[in-house]
């Protein structure tokens, strides 16, 4: 497992690289979105329009953050369960999307897409949004305004921390360490 530095945007190249377990450190603009937004954007690929950014080699953080304190760029930031997404990630990660952050288990749709498309799920740590928050040196609403904190956001970061839980090849960090668990118990 290595440590690495990652600036956005995630290209092909990059990501291929990245191998489950990996801490990354990411910096550059990434994006928030919660299911609503993701709902929205899918609703707009349906209609043929254009979605709130580029999703080509883009990260989304599944975040809805507190609101900000008075001299703070953002508010608490902790990733939410992306379960929520994956029944809109897939059509997200064949437009181009290659990075995604949040926690949890993600469902086999999401994975195949992964594989097929080319793309990673990181896992934030959960609990620790005021320390996450830490590495967000900006942040804009950029799209859904109406859906308050689940609007869709462009963060810049600083060595925001992250783990590669699933790589572009379907490695799975949740299943390894399940499987090293069972067999250190046999």
């Amino acid at each position: 497992m290595n440590a690495v530095r990652l600036t956005t945007p995630l290209t092909q190249e990059a990501l291929r690289k990245l191998k489950a377990g990996d801490t990354v450190f990411i910096s550059g603009t990434i994006y928030t979105g919660r299911d609503a937004a993701h709902k929205r954007m899918v609703e707009a690929l349906d209609r043929g329009e254009d979605l709130p950014f580029n999703v080509k080699d883009a990260t989304i953080y599944f975040v809805g953050p507190c609101p900000a304190k008075p001299g703070q760029v953002i508010g608490s930031a902790g990733p939410t369960s992306s379960y929520r997404m994956d029944s809109y990630s897939p059509r997200l990660i064949e437009k181009g999307l290659t990075g995604m952050i949040g926690k949890g288990l993600r469902n086999a749709d999401v994975v195949n897409a992964m594989k097929e498309h080319g793309a990673v799920y990181f896992v934030a740590i959960g609990g620790a949004g005021a320390l996450m928050a830490r590495s967000i040196k900006a942040s804009k609403v950029i799209a859904y305004d109406d859906l308050g904190t689940e609007a869709v956001r462009e963060l810049i970061v600083e060595d925001f921390p992250v783990i590669v839980c699933i790589d572009a090849e379907g490695n799975n960090l949740y299943e390894q360490g399940r499987a090293q668990y069972q067999r250190a118990g046999a």
